[in-house]
């Protein structure tokens, strides 16, 4: 597939900015493979479109505070992004710019860094836990006035350097009326990086760490009918339904073609061209019909990217 064919034009005042003050009033594009039928709904009607059999699989990550803003030796703004914790030592990989001006051993305040391990990422040590702020991603320039607006509200286990978004919509309401069940993937910087080449499946994806309970898989495995919260959930379920450990690394990268074998729902949010989810997206809904969906989205002016509105492909 052509790096081109996940191009399209996004009207710039479609980028969601904030939060909606309620998290599921979001909009909900609804889209029924098997009729091509496309419904506009609101997120808090969610159950409404699920058959009473759907199990709803949610990535209970947590994300870090991990922006970190920092300062040079002898001067200059500098910042790290902590991406995963290596061992209980302090040791971290993260990102760290002004790259070119970063030499090993400088110290960034609670900062050393260690050795650099290329595209701008490094080995370091960090003192204590991690104490920055909200990672946003960069789109985003408005000032988040609640950190746990970035957060669902199901998160649980710490590890991620962003939000698994579709997750956001979610309220403490709209979960009771659904039969959940969760997984753990800590999501990297690689699932959110633009393609850097131009035939998508030659983008080196990076392996992302996932945990899922014995009682949780066998619960998903048997289940009449999945409903993927997000495309991090399908990449824990797709690897496990290929054989892969209840608790490891998967580094599975879903391109057109690829053969489902576990979901069979995707809600996830609208994501940003040339990106491996947009990718995903495609594969599970089709090239052209994803193509359509979001000039439909965009169209009926939806709300796109993490603070965005939301997509149910059913």
């Amino acid at each position: 597939m052509k790096a081109s064919e996940l191009d399209y034009e996004l009207p710039p005042e479609l980028i969601a900015q904030t939060p909606l003050e309620r998290r599921d009033s979001s909009r909900l594009l609804v889209y029924d493979r098997a009729t091509r039928e496309t419904r506009h709904r609101r997120f808090d009607q969610l159950a409404d479109e699920l058959p009473e059999s759907t199990l709803v699989v949610v990535n209970d990550t947590r994300v870090l505070p991990a922006r970190l803003r920092l300062e040079r030796p002898g001067g200059g703004e500098a910042e790290v992004l902590l991406l995963e914790r290596h061992g209980s030592n302090g040791t971290w990989e993260g990102l760290a710019r002004p790259s070119r001006k970063l030499r090993p051993g400088q110290r960034l305040g609670p900062v050393e860094l260690i050795e650099p391990l290329g595209e701008g990422r490094w080995k370091l040590r960090l003192d204590g836990a991690p104490a920055g702020e909200a990672p946003l991603p960069p789109y985003i320039r408005e000032p988040l006035a609640d950190p746990e607006r970035y957060q669902t509200v199901y998160a649980a286990q710490e590890g991620s350097a962003a939000a698994p978004t579709a997750g956001l919509h979610f309220t403490p309401e709209l979960l009771a009326r659904l039969d959940v069940e969760r997984v753990t993937l800590h999501v990297g910087l690689d699932t959110f990086r633009p393609l850097a080449v131009d035939v998508v499946e030659e983008h080196p994806l990076h392996s992302e760490r996932y945990d899922v309970s014995e009682a949780a898989w066998e619960r998903i495995r048997s289940a009449e009918r999945v409903l993927a919260v997000g495309t991090t959930t399908v990449r824990v379920l797709e690897s496990l339904a290929r054989g892969a450990p209840l608790s490891g690394r998967t580094d599975l990268f879903v391109t057109p073609g690829f053969e489902f074998r576990r979901v069979d729902a995707l809600l996830t949010n609208f994501h940003l061209p040339r990106s491996t989810l947009l990718a995903l997206v495609m594969a599970f809904a089709g090239v052209e019909e994803t193509r359509r969906l979001y000039g439909l989205a965009i169209e009926e002016r939806y709300r796109f990217y993490s603070f965005g509105d939301a997509m149910l492909l059913l």
